[in-house]
């Protein structure tokens, strides 16, 4: 018998309905470690349900439909679900040996993608809790039918941002404002059969949306190529289930330091890819500067950051990951990239290999927990013949709305925001054309406010009209 599909609404609040339950047991912070790989689980398994069932109703043979439903994912006799479910007692320890057999069943696709939640420890995660889960997931299919892949992953990424939302301090690792994001894929125009890159991926919302807008485009959004690295394990296994129940088959999230150990590399140098998207951590401190003064991938090659500041260092691996005819990257900094003195001759050094296409300043309280302004800044290694030698400087720090604590970007102000770049020309109190040598004359600043004319009452500077 076909489910029930769900509504976008009753599947949020089922999901929701999961955390609901470790309340008070677990902190809201360590809830994703128990509640996505649970909800990965029970759709794997329903997923496979389904398809033995339509086998075994074709067919009638047992051994055929089985064979049949492993073509998708394998799940070995004693890993599914509905075994762990029907465990008396020990149900974590059930839950942990299903979980690793479906790993290794699955090599290369889903080896460690359920992640290392300690699912046999009692005391943080009692028999009784755990079965609750298990009997709340249980009250609804996840099959195909019933949740279609783009239903489920919009309620994952509820979940996402939900979880971000209880977790405090953690969510700007963990979560990107999701209306800045497709604001930035939009930009970019990412295309069928183009690979897509994120080296600081957390949960894969980036690498998502870029899928989004080329499907918004009514392309074939199944031939792109999605590429991520992800330093921390949990957040890693989390972007690859996303990227699954996306429907995404062609995906590869490797977990590891991008500065360090980046992951995707060719032979002696790094692997460059058409698209870019990336919310860099800010600001850290904590990084191998001295290594990077003879960086062996050659990614020193506007200069090194300071220590307490690894932005450039995050940048200049952007920058040398893009592909030297297609390349094109949008990334969200915090405001301080744009001006720091420290950080001067790097810019210099940006703007006179005319790397940079616009520089988009956004209003505060876009990051999560955070009332910085941040900005966009967008590069190309190939810009249009119009563009070259030039940079685009958009001011919309009032293209904001507020929800709660966070501001967000309406449709309204990204159809606006993005008219601009679009239009890539000067706009009386929200665009200017600068050219190098402009930009020369305000000592490299990249800063929009120094690079109004009059772009709203108050501003600290003026185009120098030289």
């Amino acid at each position: 018998m076909t489910p029930t599909p769900l509504s976008q609404q009753a599947l949020e609040s089922y999901l929701w309905g999961s955390a609901v339950i470790l309340r008070g047991l677990v902190d809201a912070g360590d809830y994703k470690q128990f509640i996505f790989p649970l909800l990965f689980f029970k759709r794997l398994s329903d997923v496979w349900d389904a398809d033995f069932e339509q086998a075994l109703e074709e067919s009638g043979d047992r051994k055929y439909a089985t064979s049949t439903a492993n073509d998708r994912f394998v799940i070995p006799v004693g890993a599914h679900w509905k075994d762990v479910r029907a465990a008396s007692r020990d149900v974590g320890r059930a839950l942990q040996a299903a979980l690793r057999s479906v790993e290794t069943a699955n090599p290369g696709r889903l080896d460690g993608i359920f992640g290392d939640a300690p699912w046999t420890n009692k005391e943080r995660l009692p028999d009784a809790t755990l079965k609750n889960l298990l009997e709340h997931f249980s009250g609804q299919s996840l099959s195909l039918a019933a949740v279609p892949e783009d239903e489920l992953g919009n309620g994952y990424e509820f979940l996402i941002k939900k979880f971000a939302d209880d977790s405090g301090h953690t969510a700007q690792e963990f979560y990107t404002n999701r209306t800045v994001v497709h604001l930035m894929a939009r930009i970019l125009a990412p295309k069928p059969g183009e690979s897509v890159y994120d080296p600081t991926c957390g949960t894969g919302g980036m690498l998502i949306s870029a899928l989004a807008e080329v499907k918004r485009g009514g392309g074939e959004h199944r031939t792109l190529k999605l590429f991520g690295q992800e330093r921390n394990h949990m957040t890693a296994s989390i972007a690859r289930m996303n990227l699954v129940l996306h429907g995404v088959e062609d995906s590869q999230i490797v977990r590891g330091d991008t500065l360090a150990a980046p992951a995707f590399v060719e032979q002696d140098r790094l692997r460059t890819f058409d698209v870019v998207l990336a919310n860099p951590p800010y600001s850290i401190k904590q990084w191998n500067r001295d290594a990077w003064t003879t960086d062996s991938w050659g990614r020193n090659f506007l200069g090194t950051p300071p220590q307490g500041r690894a932005d450039y260092a995050f940048f200049q691996h952007i920058l040398k990951s893009l592909d030297p005819r297609s390349g094109r990257c949008a990334i969200l900094f915090p405001h301080g990239v744009l001006f720091r003195k420290e950080e001067a001759e790097m810019r210099r050094r940006l703007v006179e290999k005319d790397l940079v296409e616009c520089v988009l300043g956004l209003g505060p309280n876009l990051f999560y927990n955070s009332p910085m302004e941040a900005c966009i800044i967008v590069c190309r290694t190939r810009k249009a013949p119009a563009r070259r030698g030039k940079v685009l400087f958009i001011d919309a720090v009032n293209e904001v709305a507020r929800e709660r604590a966070q501001s967000v970007l309406e449709p309204e102000h990204q159809e606006r925001i993005h008219a601009a770049y679009r239009g890539f020309a000067d706009s009386e109190g929200s665009s200017k054309v600068a050219t190098a040598s402009d930009i020369e004359a305000q000592g490299w600043s990249l800063s929009i406010p120094l690079k109004r004319p009059t772009l709203r009452s108050g501003c600290r500077g003026e185009w120098d009209a030289r």
